[in-house]
């Protein structure tokens, strides 16, 4: 699925430049590109925008497994340890999922670079939610 077939334009997605990557029954790949968009003051890689792609591909990931027609996903908490720094080049999102529920879902999320190094590890807890008719 392209990103541009998600309805992400004008997000929070098309302005950190993520773009989803695949989505599977219980995983998702995601990237973010380390620039201007995603840094600090001091030039590295903001945890917010590392937090913003965890939870990014965690929601992605929770809304391929609920029917969008009758149920909405929201994400209810995240958290993140952020292990490495990053000035430069892309990160990538590894979600999958570790618990499936009717009304939550609990993702494990790891960014790693390009070489494949941990830059951050983060669980987010999505609520499932049925829609008011």
């Amino acid at each position: 699925m392209k990103r541009e077939n998600m309805g992400n334009d004008n997000t929070l997605l098309s302005a950190l430049g993520i773009e989803i990557v695949s989505i599977k029954e219980g995983e998702v790949i995601a990237t973010m590109p380390v620039d201007n968009r995603t840094h600090q003051p001091f030039g590295f890689l903001h945890g917010g925008a590392s937090v913003a792609l965890a939870e990014t591909a965690a929601s992605v990931g929770a809304a391929a497994l609920i029917n969008l027609e009758t149920h909405a996903c929201f994400g209810l908490e995240i958290n993140a340890n952020h292990i490495k720094s990053k000035r430069d080049g892309i990160v990538t999102a590894n979600a999958t999922v570790i618990h499936k529920g009717k009304t939550t879902m609990v993702w494990d999320i790891k960014i790693v670079d390009e070489n494949n190094e941990l830059i951050c590890i983060s669980r987010c807890t999505v609520a499932v939610v049925e829609k008011r008719k």
